[in-house]
Protein backbone atom coordinates (compact mmCIF):
# COMPACT_ATOMS: atom_id res chain seq x y z
CA UNK A 1 0.00 0.00 0.00
CA UNK A 2 1.25 3.13 -0.59
CA UNK A 3 2.23 6.06 2.03
CA UNK A 4 -0.84 8.54 0.60
CA UNK A 5 -3.31 5.88 1.10
CA UNK A 6 -2.03 4.90 4.18
CA UNK A 7 -2.42 8.09 5.30
CA UNK A 8 -6.07 8.38 3.60
CA UNK A 9 -7.05 5.07 5.41
CA UNK A 10 -5.81 6.03 8.45
CA UNK A 11 -8.02 9.04 8.18
CA UNK A 12 -10.84 7.26 7.45
CA UNK A 13 -10.44 4.94 10.25
CA UNK A 14 -10.92 8.06 12.41
CA UNK A 15 -13.86 9.17 11.04
CA UNK A 16 -15.24 5.94 11.42
CA UNK A 17 -14.30 5.69 15.34
CA UNK A 18 -15.71 9.39 15.75
CA UNK A 19 -19.30 8.83 14.01
CA UNK A 20 -19.29 5.46 16.57
CA UNK A 21 -18.37 6.89 19.66
CA UNK A 22 -20.10 10.36 19.23
CA UNK A 23 -23.89 10.65 20.51
CA UNK A 24 -24.37 13.16 17.76
CA UNK A 25 -22.76 14.53 14.63
CA UNK A 26 -23.53 17.72 12.90
CA UNK A 27 -22.39 18.87 9.53
CA UNK A 28 -22.13 22.38 8.78
CA UNK A 29 -21.65 24.62 5.80
CA UNK A 30 -18.71 26.93 7.07
CA UNK A 31 -18.45 28.73 3.84
CA UNK A 32 -17.94 32.60 4.16
CA UNK A 33 -16.72 33.00 7.83
CA UNK A 34 -13.15 34.78 8.48
CA UNK A 35 -10.37 33.26 10.59
CA UNK A 36 -11.22 35.20 13.54
CA UNK A 37 -14.53 33.96 13.97
CA UNK A 38 -13.89 30.28 12.65
CA UNK A 39 -11.40 30.81 15.85
CA UNK A 40 -14.33 31.94 18.18
CA UNK A 41 -16.89 29.22 17.00
CA UNK A 42 -14.02 26.47 17.48
CA UNK A 43 -13.17 28.18 21.21
CA UNK A 44 -17.58 27.92 22.35
CA UNK A 45 -17.17 24.19 20.59
CA UNK A 46 -14.38 23.58 22.54
CA UNK A 47 -15.66 24.95 25.87
CA UNK A 48 -18.87 22.97 25.46
CA UNK A 49 -16.47 19.50 24.88
CA UNK A 50 -17.70 19.23 21.11
CA UNK A 51 -14.92 17.89 18.61
CA UNK A 52 -14.90 20.17 15.47
CA UNK A 53 -12.89 18.83 12.61
CA UNK A 54 -12.82 19.52 9.03
CA UNK A 55 -12.41 16.47 6.21
CA UNK A 56 -12.38 16.21 2.60
CA UNK A 57 -15.50 14.73 2.10
CA UNK A 58 -14.88 12.12 -0.23
CA UNK A 59 -12.87 10.54 2.50
CA UNK A 60 -16.09 11.07 5.15
CA UNK A 61 -18.46 9.19 2.57
CA UNK A 62 -15.54 6.31 2.52
CA UNK A 63 -15.91 6.14 6.49
CA UNK A 64 -19.88 6.26 6.36
CA UNK A 65 -20.15 4.11 3.47
CA UNK A 66 -22.07 0.69 4.48
CA UNK A 67 -23.12 2.14 7.70
CA UNK A 68 -26.39 3.47 9.60
CA UNK A 69 -24.69 6.69 8.51
CA UNK A 70 -24.68 6.42 4.90
CA UNK A 71 -27.29 8.84 4.51
CA UNK A 72 -25.39 12.35 5.13
CA UNK A 73 -23.53 11.47 2.36
CA UNK A 74 -26.09 13.50 0.37
CA UNK A 75 -25.43 16.57 2.56
CA UNK A 76 -21.48 16.65 1.48
CA UNK A 77 -21.28 18.51 -1.29
CA UNK A 78 -18.89 21.54 -0.75
CA UNK A 79 -17.45 22.91 2.53
CA UNK A 80 -18.28 20.87 5.31
CA UNK A 81 -17.46 20.94 9.03
CA UNK A 82 -17.91 17.87 11.18
CA UNK A 83 -18.99 18.59 14.79
CA UNK A 84 -19.24 15.27 17.16
CA UNK A 85 -19.95 15.19 20.70
CA UNK A 86 -19.48 12.29 22.82
CA UNK A 87 -21.60 12.85 25.85
CA UNK A 88 -24.47 15.75 25.07
CA UNK A 89 -26.43 14.83 22.00
CA UNK A 90 -27.70 18.28 21.53
CA UNK A 91 -24.44 20.08 22.01
CA UNK A 92 -22.94 20.18 18.61
CA UNK A 93 -26.01 21.70 17.26
CA UNK A 94 -27.11 24.39 19.94
CA UNK A 95 -23.43 25.24 19.92
CA UNK A 96 -22.96 25.85 16.24
CA UNK A 97 -26.36 27.55 15.77
CA UNK A 98 -25.13 30.47 18.63
CA UNK A 99 -22.56 31.06 15.45
CA UNK A 100 -24.86 31.27 12.93
CA UNK A 101 -26.80 33.09 14.30
CA UNK A 102 -23.93 35.62 15.60
CA UNK A 103 -22.44 35.77 12.15
CA UNK A 104 -25.32 35.39 10.28
CA UNK A 105 -23.43 32.90 7.94
CA UNK A 106 -23.01 29.22 8.11
CA UNK A 107 -25.80 26.94 7.75
CA UNK A 108 -26.76 23.16 8.84
CA UNK A 109 -26.26 20.57 5.93
CA UNK A 110 -27.70 17.49 8.62
CA UNK A 111 -26.56 15.32 11.31
CA UNK A 112 -26.99 12.72 13.31
CA UNK A 113 -27.72 12.21 16.55
CA UNK A 114 -28.37 8.95 19.05
CA UNK A 115 -28.26 6.65 15.72
CA UNK A 116 -30.42 8.84 14.01
CA UNK A 117 -29.93 10.80 10.66
CA UNK A 118 -31.72 14.32 10.50
CA UNK A 119 -32.00 17.03 7.75
CA UNK A 120 -30.89 20.24 8.43
CA UNK A 121 -34.35 21.64 9.70
CA UNK A 122 -34.33 19.09 12.10
CA UNK A 123 -31.38 19.90 12.95
CA UNK A 124 -32.28 23.37 13.51
CA UNK A 125 -34.97 22.06 15.46
CA UNK A 126 -32.79 19.81 18.00
CA UNK A 127 -30.21 23.16 18.25
CA UNK A 128 -33.44 25.11 20.09
CA UNK A 129 -33.18 21.91 22.68
CA UNK A 130 -31.74 23.36 26.07
CA UNK A 131 -28.28 21.74 27.29
CA UNK A 132 -29.07 18.53 29.80
CA UNK A 133 -27.79 20.76 32.86
CA UNK A 134 -30.46 23.47 32.20
CA UNK A 135 -33.38 21.04 31.54
CA UNK A 136 -32.33 18.92 34.79
CA UNK A 137 -32.52 22.44 36.54
CA UNK A 138 -36.11 23.86 35.13
CA UNK A 139 -36.88 20.09 36.06
CA UNK A 140 -35.78 20.36 39.56
CA UNK A 141 -37.21 23.71 39.66
CA UNK A 142 -40.90 22.78 38.87
CA UNK A 143 -40.89 20.18 41.48
CA UNK A 144 -39.14 21.75 43.99
CA UNK A 145 -42.23 24.65 43.93
CA UNK A 146 -45.05 22.29 45.00
CA UNK A 147 -43.36 20.57 47.61
CA UNK A 148 -42.08 23.98 48.98
CA UNK A 149 -46.31 25.30 48.85
CA UNK A 150 -46.81 21.61 50.23
CA UNK A 151 -44.60 22.41 53.07
CA UNK A 152 -45.96 26.10 54.06
CA UNK A 153 -49.20 24.35 54.06
CA UNK A 154 -48.56 21.66 56.45
CA UNK A 155 -46.74 24.28 58.31
CA UNK A 156 -49.54 26.79 58.76
CA UNK A 157 -52.21 23.80 59.57
CA UNK A 158 -49.44 22.99 62.58
CA UNK A 159 -49.04 26.40 63.63
CA UNK A 160 -53.48 27.24 63.87
CA UNK A 161 -53.45 23.58 65.75
CA UNK A 162 -51.24 24.70 68.22
CA UNK A 163 -53.16 28.45 68.41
Amino acid sequence: MKEAQKQKQLIIDEIKDKFERAESAVVIDYIGITVAQADAMRKKLREADVDYTVYKNTLVKRAIAGTKYEALSEVLEGPSGLAFSYNDATAPARVLNESIKEFKKMEFKGGVVEGDVYNKEEIQAIASIPSREVLISKFMGSIQSPIANFARVVSQIAEQKEA
